[in-house]
């Protein structure tokens, strides 16, 4: 009993101490701002940024009774306005304009990896760890003349302009050069996703009749089965590994195995001219990975990338003393647009994967830097995924600490919050509290674009206060070639995706089954209609679904989208709903799926979430994939010691704490009692592309989780 008491008077004690340091950095503070306050205010201009922020940046062009467009106020920029002087209108054009500007620039950047060492675990585990040099980097004529070469070197090889070329591969320079090689000799580039699974990547390939893959060393073992499925393959092609050999025998017989650089070396010593594509020319037929069915093939011309390209220009500021850190999928329109404004501002590009991005990397010795540090980029693009798994693991981090350090970093994000929001930065906070957290990617970061799925406000406040302070959110599908919205560089907001970018006209349609009508109030709501010249023809051997989701009107081709709209005073957008996620539960409230799942997922236990909702019930239920390191703890503070994962996951009581957790994380993020699950089923698998349940963006294929784990669905509304 005692013991008790000394405890309860210790932590009195602690916390005493801490409210009286804290209590008084508040003190500190305040007379510090009192003092700098007019500094600041003369040289950081808080009134312009804010006025920025506020500015109107889409007006009305067309309205009716059912539907309201809506078209960008900003005028061409100074990228734009050359691009057209100069007749940029296919993306062999923009490597050649790229080359006249910076030709001895760098261009593209790959790290050496000098060899690979066992290094032991203090558990005893033997782990295999990467030497790494410094960055190597060809300039942009280098990148030039290495394309030219690949093109001609497939030339040799029998292929004809207009005939596909498969690019089944992850990020790398050798990607990147590739697809210009296949630009020059008028190729279309048929991408698919890495992580895809063995039918789709094989359906892919037989629908658009491949002859031709070209894949990397460590992707190429997959296709000792695919190629038994894919009977158009003649030809694969692989780029090397920097220190292991690869293995090319026990492959189909009649399929030859080439390596990358011999495509090349055949390529240089030819004297093939280019076969340059025109504007209307298929330049990319982009598998999209799709949440249902099978993968869809959206065509995407020259016209429709160089119009991504101007509007991404005009978006985001950029130019030749940045560097970009590349690891997101090129096969991703995403991706490829923003390394070809990167090749249009003269900006370099340095490669990097999740094996090495960072020192704590799995790849990364002990002690060793890893790619960011060593690049110290300016600029990245990013999906909310990435950023969500940054951000828990920063508040896991700040959890760890001691009880002062977690209240000064409590009071730290706070205090620089507000100031933000009133048009300062806060460079003494950012050196003192955020630049170890800064000194992660490298701590030069200014600029980070997100895009792919909505990224969470909690998310995005934390990113851009702890990491980089400009994190701007896109909007646009690869039906409208990536392009569609950006946040306004100066746009403070969270929870929003930004204005229509140049070229790209934004209508609401009233979808009356959800509700959502344009005479809404405060702001117009409906379905996401895109139109310009960013809007693909439509999808590959599939006229039924193109007529369905694509049409032409007054000239112009639109999409639809199937995102829910809100337009604001302002003119930026707020993606409020999906068709395919709207539930009606029983009582008639409706339940947008996406959005409790975007709020829950920033709740520590989860890794992943899938929310359901039964019509005939009025209440939602989630499966959850839960993080193994925050279940374990949960375990043991329910004095569950040595249990295993599995059965932790199967345990009642486990269950009903991770509910509980989330129901307070739920009220937290102001979520309605209605849209907050009222079971939940912990899953122990991993949810994965190869086990058909996420795409290879990572979102949820929804009939199919419901199809898996539909006895486990009954039992919780049973329950």
């Amino acid at each position: 009993m005692m013991d008790f008491f000394k405890d309860l008077l210790n932590g009195k004690m602690d916390n005493v101490w801490v409210d009286s340091a804290i209590g008084a950095i508040k003190v500190v503070s305040f007379v510090y701002d009192v003092v700098t306050y007019p500094v600041y205010f003369v040289l950081q201009r808080p009134w312009q940024k804010k006025q920025l922020s506020r500015r109107v940046k889409a007006k009305v062009i067309a309205k009716d009774d059912k539907s309201i467009t809506y078209r960008t106020v900003d005028s061409p920029k100074e990228v734009y306005i050359e691009m057209v002087k100069n007749n940029i209108d296919t993306m062999e054009k923009v490597l050649n304009y790229a080359v006249k500007q910076y030709g001895e620039h760098n261009c593209l950047g790959t790290r050496d990896i000098l060899a690979e060492e066992d290094e032991v675990q203090d558990n005893g585990r033997v782990f295999k760890k990467y030497v790494m040099g410094d960055y190597k980097w060809r300039t942009f004529k280098d990148v030039n003349e290495e394309a030219a070469a690949f093109g001609r070197g497939l030339r040799l090889l029998g292929h004809q302009p207009k005939e596909n070329v498969i690019i089944f591969g992850e990020t790398r320079a050798e990607w990147m050069v590739a697809a210009q090689g296949c630009f020059k000799q008028n190729f279309p580039i048929v991408t698919i996703y890495s992580t895809l699974g063995e039918d789709a990547i094989a359906h892919g390939i037989n629908e658009t009749e491949g002859k031709i893959v070209v894949t990397t060393h460590d992707l190429l073992p997959k296709f000792r089965n695919i190629l038994y499925k894919t009977p158009s393959v003649q030809k694969v092609i692989y780029m090397e590994d920097q220190l292991v050999k690869t293995d090319i025998t026990g492959f189909k017989d009649g399929v030859e195995i080439i390596p990358y650089k011999t495509i090349i070396s055949n390529g240089q010593s030819s004297n093939i001219e280019p076969t340059p594509p025109t504007k209307n020319d298929i330049a990319i037929i982009m598998y999209t990975s799709g949440s249902t069915g099978v993968p869809k093939g959206v065509l995407l011309t020259h016209t429709n990338m160089i119009a991504t390209l101007k509007a991404f220009t005009d978006s985001v500021a950029i130019d030749s003393n940045d560097i970009l850190l590349g690891f997101l999928p090129l096969a991703h329109v995403f991706e490829l647009l923003s390394e070809s404004v990167c090749l249009m501002r003269g900006t370099p590009v340095g490669y990097s994967t999740a094996l090495t991005l960072i020192d704590s990397s799995s790849k990364i010795k002990h002690g060793a830097k890893g790619d960011a540090p060593v690049l110290r980029p300016t600029c990245l693009t990013a999906v909310p995924l990435i950023l969500d798994r940054i951000y828990k693991g920063i508040n896991d981090k700040v959890a760890k600490n001691t009880p002062f350090k977690r209240a000064l970093f409590n009071f730290a994000f706070a205090y620089k919050k507000k100031w933000m929001r009133r048009g300062f930065s806060c460079p003494i906070i950012d050196k003192v509290i955020f630049g170890q957290t800064r000194k992660l990617l490298g701590g030069r970061l200014r600029a980070i674009l997100a895009g792919g799925a909505p990224l969470s406000p909690d998310t995005h406040d934390l990113i851009r206060i702890c990491l980089c302070d400009n994190v701007s959110q896109g909007y646009g599908l690869t039906e409208s070639c990536s392009s569609a919205t950006v946040m306004d560089r100066y746009d403070r907001s969270t929870g929003r995706v930004g204005a229509p970018t140049t070229g790209c006209d934004i209508r609401l349609v009233d979808w009356e089954e959800g509700n959502y009508r344009i005479t809404d109030k405060p702001y117009p709501r409906g379905e996401i209609i895109l139109g310009g010249d960013n809007i693909s023809p439509g999808y590959f051997k599939n006229p039924e679904k193109t007529k369905e989701d694509f049409f032409d009107e007054d000239g112009k081709r639109w999409f639809k989208t199937g995102d829910i709209g809100e337009i604001q005073e302002d003119g930026s957008i707020k993606i409020i709903d999906r068709k395919k996620d709207l539930v009606k539960l029983q009582a008639g409230e409706y339940v947008s799926l996406g959005k409790v799942e975007s709020q829950l997922k920033t709740c520590p236990i989860v890794e992943n979430i899938c929310v359901y909702g039964d019509s005939n019930k009025d209440y939602t239920v989630a499966l959850v994939v839960p993080s193994q390191p925050h279940l374990e703890v949960i375990a043991k503070r329910l004095g569950l010691v040595n249990v295993d994962f599995d059965d932790l996951c199967i345990n009642q009581r486990v269950e009903k704490e991770v509910l509980l957790q989330l129901v307070d994380h739920g009220k937290k993020c102001k979520l309605e009692k209605f849209e907050i699950p009222g079971a939940v089923k912990l899953c122990t698998e991993v949810w994965s592309p190869d086990m058909g349940l996420v795409t290879a963006a990572f979102k949820l294929k929804r009939k199919d989780i419901q199809a898996r784990y539909q006895h486990e669905i009954n039992r919780m509304y049973a329950s």
